[in-house]
């Protein structure tokens, strides 16, 4: 594979600079912790639009879904489908709720509505998953460049670290919304770049492509039939609707774009915008993998080129140089994004939800010197977990840290649910419920993931009590059993006395007036 040209690298360089500048331009204006994590009111809606978009994209959406499309159809596509469908009906609803209730952490409403245990369990199940994600995507992106440079990883993974550092320490929330903007620009001109040269490359065009494809299933969103013991039409709506909720219910990363606008309003149309332009962005590069399974029919590709480094082995060998250099900056540019996002709210939740709890009584001075450390540690666990990643990607160990991670992350849209439509639910039957629901996962995921380095086995094997449905369908199930099992638990206890603005019955009462 050819290494990139000088004119790539410029390029490169000049979109970190850009990345860098940004951190720094915002860097006196962060002054209170408030304008640090939130600095509300300074956007206008299609930046925080943008800003949605940015965040929900990132390097696992420019490689994972052209892997996706050059070995299977499109039926990953439909969790992202999913969303507009189930937020056009509820974000009315969510995006008042939280601006009405929270001051900055998605989990104080978890508290507000049935107590500390709820809040501690759902913020630190957010915390686990962004660590977990946030290497993933570290990793992921320093080795595709690594197949394109054939610079060491390693040195990949610090580089991107120190850039994440010096833009969330020096500019804030203000910084990570204005590169999300920039970002949310690059994002559709490298989709549309590499999927016009794939096509024009395709002998044929577009039916020939369309034809080929169809002939070799890489089109459609089947299997139709309903079963969930397998990856299925029907498996990935219903995980997808329950994606939805989550993503734009339960994000801290999210719901704390909701609170930067001016007014819910704004808000409201910020998130319909960074919906509706996520959904073809994702189909885009679903899309570049589908022709490049079909160019690659009609040429030879190396046997040593898996589905994973197809995208960037045909970035090394079809696109000019510039263009290529323009397409690993909006790469990396999508993992700072993403990873931007996830550490400033990581920081917010650290600090709302457990050091303001454990050290009151500070100054703000001393808040947002203690936020700046929180990032700063955020960013160090993050480049840690990447790293972990490179050196030890085995699957055993990384099942293994999913695995805690599923456990204790379950049911949290059933938390959410159970809080906003029934007033009946309190907060021992929810106790009682998030304990159902750690036990279930765990016994689901001991006797249905095989964990281990060289011999993987069950850690759990109950035979004919194994856990047996796909993987995903276990998020859904998690939250049907809080749903179900916090209800029915609360009639035992009193009926709970709540303010009015924690339920959606109040809001749809009031909606009109």
């Amino acid at each position: 594979m050819n290494h990139l040209h000088f004119i790539d690298y410029s390029i490169i360089l000049f979109v970190l600079g850009i990345t860098l500048y940004l951190g720094f331009r915002f860097a006196n204006k962060q002054k209170t912790t408030e304008n640090y994590f939130l600095s509300k009111g300074n956007f206008p809606s299609w930046a925080l639009g943008l800003s949605l978009l940015s965040t929900l994209i990132s390097s696992n959406t420019f490689l994972g879904y052209p892997e996706q499309g050059f070995q299977s159809n499109w039926i990953y596509l439909l969790q992202g489908y999913m969303v507009p469908i189930v937020l056009m009906g509820s974000i009315w609803f969510i995006v008042p709720l939280f601006r009405k209730v929270i001051g900055l952490s998605t989990y104080e409403y978890f508290e507000k509505r049935f107590g500390k245990f709820a809040r501690y369990y759902s913020s630190s199940s957010f915390i686990i998953r962004q660590f977990a994600g946030m290497g993933s995507v570290l990793t992921l992106v320093a080795l595709a460049i690594y197949k394109l440079t054939n610079i060491d990883p390693v040195y990949i993974l610090l580089c991107v670290g120190l850039v994440l550092i010096v833009l969330n320490l020096k500019g804030g929330m203000q910084a990570v919304i204005w590169l999300d903007v920039f970002q949310g620009f690059m994002l559709f001109a490298s989709g549309f770049i590499c999927l016009g040269i794939l096509i024009f490359s395709i002998k044929g065009g577009i039916p020939e492509a369309l034809k080929i494809a169809d002939e070799n299933n890489r089109t459609g969103f089947g299997p139709y039939d309903f079963k969930l013991d397998k990856l299925s039409f029907w498996v990935l709506v219903i995980n997808g609707a329950f994606y939805a909720i989550q993503k734009y219910a339960t994000d801290q990363t999210v719901v704390q774009r909701y609170l930067t606008a001016k007014s819910d309003k704004s808000a409201i149309k910020a998130s319909l915008m960074g919906i509706f332009l996520t959904v073809p962005i994702w189909t885009i590069f679903m899309f570049i993998g589908t022709a490049l399974f079909v160019y690659y029919k009609q040429n030879p590709l190396p046997a040593d080129v898996s589905a994973k480094t197809v995208f960037p082995y045909f970035m090394m060998t079809n696109l000019p140089t510039g263009v290529i250099g323009f397409i690993v900056a909006a790469l990396i540019s999508a993992a700072i994004c993403s990873l931007s996002a996830d550490i400033n709210s990581n920081a917010a939740v650290g600090m709302e939800d457990y050091y303001k709890k454990f050290r009151p009584g500070k100054t703000d001075k001393q808040n947002l010197y203690a936020s700046k450390m929180m990032v700063l540690l955020s960013c160090f666990f993050a480049i840690g977990m990447g790293y972990f990643y490179l050196k030890f990607s085995s699957g055993g160990i990384i099942d293994l840290i999913f695995t805690v991670y599923a456990i204790f992350s379950g049911g949290i849209v059933g938390i959410f649910l159970l809080g906003v439509f029934s007033a009946r639910a309190n907060r021992q039957g929810m106790n009682i419920a998030i304990v159902a629901c750690i036990l279930f996962t765990t016994w689901a995921f001991l006797t249905s993931t095989p964990i281990g380095i060289k011999d993987p086995q069950l850690l759990l094997d109950l035979g004919n009590f194994n856990f047996t449905h796909h993987k995903l369908m276990l998020g859904v199930y998690s939250h049907l059993v809080v749903i179900i099992v916090g209800y029915i638990a609360s009639l035992f206890f009193p009926k709970p006395v709540l303010p009015d603005n924690l339920l959606y019955s109040n809001w749809k009462a009031n909606r009109h007036k």
